[in-house]
């Protein structure tokens, strides 16, 4: 007879000793879960007013909104009977995966909460709330919600689906020591993750300021020294699209020289998942579509998604790499500064784009048209430099904010599968 299994997690705190104990989510609550019981109020409700909303948006932390006017009373309040250390699950989401995102609410207060979130009211002598909220978080918890789940238009999860879940707990006192270490893990992955989006705000605004609005010859902030307006140039008069080439599907190999193509240039990278590869020999039959580091490359078909051109510059690792069809080189016909040109052409291409598009389910980008696309440049090199240099500093430390986002997020998803069973 086969031995069971200890129902212990890989990495563990050294106090802790014992199996975790299995139950199902619905035996660790006090109250059978629920869902809201009202839709989010319009402006014209009247009634009781500062009470707060907790709504569907609980992917990184719980939102509530402040109502001055509510069509909630005290009725309400005491029905929804909401309190510090209860958790909040996302009943319905456009991706199975987002289905039964949870978090805990930490605030006092009057609160009531919409028919969008479940709501599970735990045993809190028994079960610490950051353990559990992180427990559902776990692949195997996750993988029991899509398997229940009933999908449509949405992916939608119901209360008694998540009260059949099955999931194992240590004592209360091992769920306090993991339940505190992730809380704290999330806090630093939460700092790191505003960090990031001020610098991208930062970036945001300062592309608005530092290059003129439409029917002005200046910017609203220049560095210092520079008061000659801007010069009105044809895309044309600066730059050419250079396409690549329709190479074969019969002459790519496991290995050799890169293959960059529109679906590899991302905006800002390039995303080497699916890469293909061509042989060596290449380079040499091939000299047109050849590939150095730091030259500007721009998806020609599908050009923008999620809101963002399809543009990179070709990193160190693919310096001699080769150009696919439906890509295109940035080649300079004048004295332009490259970090310059990289964040002008962001900018340009996109409302090039945007305008092109307009009517069309397949945006492709016609470098004939392009040539005639008019964009306001400085004419004096330096200034050029000064902007480049500025805007390509500002992508340099959002790179270093994303990476260590990412390596934290990797670090707590490798204890995810170590420390829970």
């Amino acid at each position: 007879m086969k031995k069971e299994e200890k129902k212990v997690p890989q990495l563990r705190f050294p106090k802790f000793k014992g199996d975790w104990e299995q139950r199902k989510l619905g035996e660790i609550t006090t109250e059978k879960l629920s869902n809201g019981i009202m839709n989010h109020p319009s402006e014209e409700m009247t009634g009781v007013k500062h009470i707060n909303v907790i709504n569907m948006y609980t992917s990184d932390r719980i939102h509530i909104e402040d109502l001055t006017d509510s069509e909630y009373d005290d009725d309400a309040v005491k029905k929804c009977n909401v309190e510090i250390g209860d958790i909040f699950l996302t009943r319905s989401s456009v991706k199975p995966e987002g289905i039964a995102e949870a978090n805990v609410l930490l605030d006092s207060g009057q609160y009531v909460y919409d028919d969008h979130l479940i709501r599970m009211k735990i045993d809190k002598c028994k079960y610490d709330a950051f353990f559990v909220k992180i427990c559902l978080g776990t692949p195997l918890i996750k993988k029991q919600f899509i398997m229940k789940s009933k999908t449509t238009a949405f992916t939608t999860i119901g209360q008694d689906d998540i009260a059949s879940c099955d999931c194992v707990f240590p004592s209360y006192g091992e769920q306090k020591a993991i339940g505190a270490f992730f809380d704290d893990l999330d806090h630093l992955i939460t700092l790191h993750q505003r960090k990031l989006e001020k610098i991208r705000e930062l970036k945001k605004g300062m592309l608005q300021k530092m290059f003129p609005k439409n029917g002005k010859k200046v910017p609203e902030i220049r560095f210092k020294g520079f008061t000659d307006d801007w010069e009105q140039r044809k895309f044309l008069d600066c730059y050419k699209m250079s396409s690549g080439y329709a190479f074969k599907m019969r002459d790519y190999c496991d290995s050799g020289i890169g293959l960059i193509n529109g679906e590899s240039i991302q905006h800002g990278i390039i995303n080497d998942d699916n890469l293909n590869y061509l042989p060596e020999s290449f380079i040499q039959q091939y000299p047109d579509f050849i590939l150095k580091e730091g030259d500007i490359v721009v998806g020609l078909n599908r050009p923008i998604t999620n809101g963002n051109l399809k543009i990179a510059r070709i990193p160190n690792k693919y310096n001699d790499s080769l150009l696919y069809q439906r890509a295109g080189k940035i080649v300079y016909k004048g004295n332009c500064d490259k970090d310059f040109t990289y964040i002008l052409l962001s900018k340009e291409i996109l409302k090039y784009t945007l305008v092109e598009a307009v009517g069309s389910d397949q945006p492709f980008i016609s470098t004939s048209k392009l040539d005639k696309w008019q964009m306001m440049i400085p004419s004096d090199i330096e200034e050029q430099k000064k902007i480049g240099d500025y805007f390509r500093n500002l992508d340099h430390l959002i790179t270093l904010h994303q990476r260590k986002l990412e390596k934290i997020k990797e670090l707590k998803k490798g204890l995810l599968q170590q420390m829970f069973v």
